[in-house]
């Protein structure tokens, strides 16, 4: 075991990448043979892959995406869905989050709408934006009990900072005035300035239905529709294409894994 002081040191000030290098290269006979820059840079090198990867694993978790390892390099192109396969591609590169755009992805259950916004969200995360997941339904439950228990600024404040939010399982129950109300100050706070990804079983034709009052319904659907890159997926669910080994999908995952 290396017991160079150089190497404590770097150890200490928690530079577990550098250390590691320093002590591969005083291990190995290459090593005595480099220039002192040389030694600098792979050091370095190898301490910010480290920073990186643990950003990257800190901001996955905190995303909290349903499909943890859905990712666009495992996307399948099924002309049987409909998905199209040029538009969502573009969407790898976060242009469109710097633009603030938006993603609706529409169709029946088991097309994988959830899975495809998990790797839009996957992509954002690699490309070192904060994303954050959840399903719309345990939203309006959870800002709900947040306004009893004081955590509701805090909760909102996450909703609209977040580079790119997902709000999965839209519809079909119609909102009630609080969650319109909620969803309203999400969109409006979001608005320009943030991208947002919807999945719904319902098209985006009956989403006004859904909010179920015409001022706010052409509000919040004006924020949401107009700017957004949209998929409207159809053909049947991809579960009848799972190997029987694969376990079944809970109830509250309406989407299948390697979508």
């Amino acid at each position: 075991m290396l017991t160079h002081p150089t190497h404590q040191a770097l150890r200490d000030l928690s530079l577990d990448g550098m250390a590691e290098v320093f002590a591969e290269l005083s291990a190995q006979d290459r090593g005595q043979g480099l220039d002192p820059l040389d030694w600098i840079g792979l050091m370095v090198d190898r301490e910010q892959a480290r920073r990186n990867t643990r950003r990257f694993r800190t901001r996955l978790r905190a995303a909290n995406l349903r499909h943890g390892d859905a990712c666009m390099e495992d996307v399948i192109y099924r002309a049987s869905r409909k998905l199209d396969r040029t538009l969502f591609q573009s969407l790898a590169n976060p242009e469109w989050i710097e633009r603030h755009r938006s993603v609706l992805i529409t169709g029946p259950c088991g097309v994988g709408k959830s899975w495809l916004a998990c790797a839009l969200g996957h992509t954002a995360i690699r490309a070192g934006r904060t994303v954050l997941y959840h399903r719309l339904p345990r939203l309006f439950a959870d800002l709900e009990l947040a306004r009893g228990d004081g955590r509701f600024e805090r909760l909102f404040r996450k909703l609209v900072r977040t580079d790119l939010l997902i709000l999965d399982d839209w519809g079909p129950d119609r909102l009630t005035a609080p969650q319109r109300r909620d969803l309203m100050e999400i969109v409006e706070d979001r608005y320009g300035r943030r991208s947002t990804i919807i999945t719904s079983q319902l098209p985006v034709e009956a989403w006004h239905a859904v909010i179920d009052e015409p001022t706010f319904a052409d509000a919040i659907l004006d924020r949401i529709v107009h700017n957004a890159y949209r998929f409207a997926l159809d053909g049947p669910s991809l579960r009848r294409d799972t190997p029987p080994d694969v376990p079944t999908v809970t109830a509250d995952t309406d989407e299948e894994p390697g979508a």
